[in-house]
């Protein structure tokens, strides 16, 4: 019996090792952060930003690579396929929570194929029109669209989307009818509101507010439960006539399932220790954008708990994956 105590002992000894060992070897060659969104995009943006500052801190080549398509999916399986060693990474949001309801068909399940790593940020939305609206307060552009029932319509980048999402929420809670126009595009979807091909979006202040402070867009309102730092000025959609509203995009990272705890562990340190730094808080706060810290595990229940929200929102607001 003690031989054999001693045998499992000894097994325990060597993954211990073993663990230790590939946390402190990783990692030994360049890392890939997969961003299933095009270029431009917060998720691209702030995934760039970080890439940095995990290169500058592990010692390795973070590299990004976008590749976008099919509200995320693409990107998303390519990652869920790929070997689980901590060099292949996805930038998720809430596109993705969305997704587990809206897709039912996806190559992948979320909360089964993948590990949480570490969250990033979160923003506030802003809901914007082209300046040929007929509409300067939120208001008049709820009665806009009651009085044109199918007439106005709003850009999103693609199904399943925070942008396309806040825009089902608020025809829903608004209790208007507007047609959804999706690009396969977050920058696509923004030009076709600069242009005039689309009437409003709904979309992240980090990317809209200088063009609304710039007058290219009108501002009728943003979507958190107070007003947005970078747009004080502007009301919140709750304040500005519908009560209760509020929606957000956030950013995480996420490795395929079966990915060993030290490197998640790892990273989650590393990720937060940047994320948790004056000068990174300070620079986001700037541009709207507020900085998430949470273990792998508190993230995990903090992106199960997002799947059950949206799926709510899915069923209320009867968004489909191709409208």
């Amino acid at each position: 019996m003690l031989r054999g105590i001693a045998k499992l002992c000894a097994g325990f000894a060597v993954v211990l090792i073993c663990a230790t060992a590939t946390a402190q070897d990783y990692p030994s060659r360049p890392v890939k952060l997969l961003v299933p969104f095009a270029a431009g995009g917060p998720a691209d943006v702030y995934a760039r930003f970080l890439a940095q500052r995990l290169q500058e801190a592990m010692g390795q080549p973070f590299v990004v690579e976008n590749r976008p398509g099919g509200g995320a999916v693409l990107g998303t399986e390519i990652v869920a396929k790929s070997a689980p060693d901590g060099y292949t990474l996805l930038v998720m949001s809430n596109t993705h929570t969305v997704n587990e309801s809206l897709l039912p068909n996806r190559p992948y399940q979320l909360l089964r194929d993948f590990t949480p790593v570490a969250p990033i940020n979160y923003s506030d939305l802003v809901l914007v029109v082209n300046p040929s609206v007929k509409a300067n307060t939120l208001q008049e552009f709820i009665a806009l669209a009651k009085a044109q029932p199918g007439k106005l319509n709003y850009a999103s980048s693609g199904p399943g989307t925070p942008y396309h999402m806040a825009g089902e929420l608020f025809k829903s809670m608004a209790g208007v009818d507007i047609v959804h126009v999706p690009y396969k595009e977050s920058s696509a979807a923004r030009t076709g509101v600069l242009g005039g091909q689309v009437d409003m979006m709904l979309d992240a202040v980090t990317t809209m507010s200088q063009q609304a402070a710039a007058g290219k867009v009108k501002a009728l309102g943003t979507t958190g439960k107070i007003r947005s730092s970078v747009m004080p000025n502007t009301p919140t959609i709750a304040e500005a006539g519908v009560p209760g509203y509020e929606a957000t995009i956030w950013l995480g990272i996420v490795a395929p399932k079966g990915t060993p705890a030290p490197i998640v562990n790892r990273l989650n340190a590393e990720i937060t220790k940047t994320t948790s730094q004056p000068d990174v808080k300070a620079e986001w706060a700037k541009q709207g954008a507020v900085a998430m810290t949470m273990t792998p595990e508190a993230f995990g229940k903090y992106m199960s708990d997002d799947v059950v929200k949206w799926e709510r929102i899915v069923k209320i607001s009867g968004a489909q994956p191709d409208k």
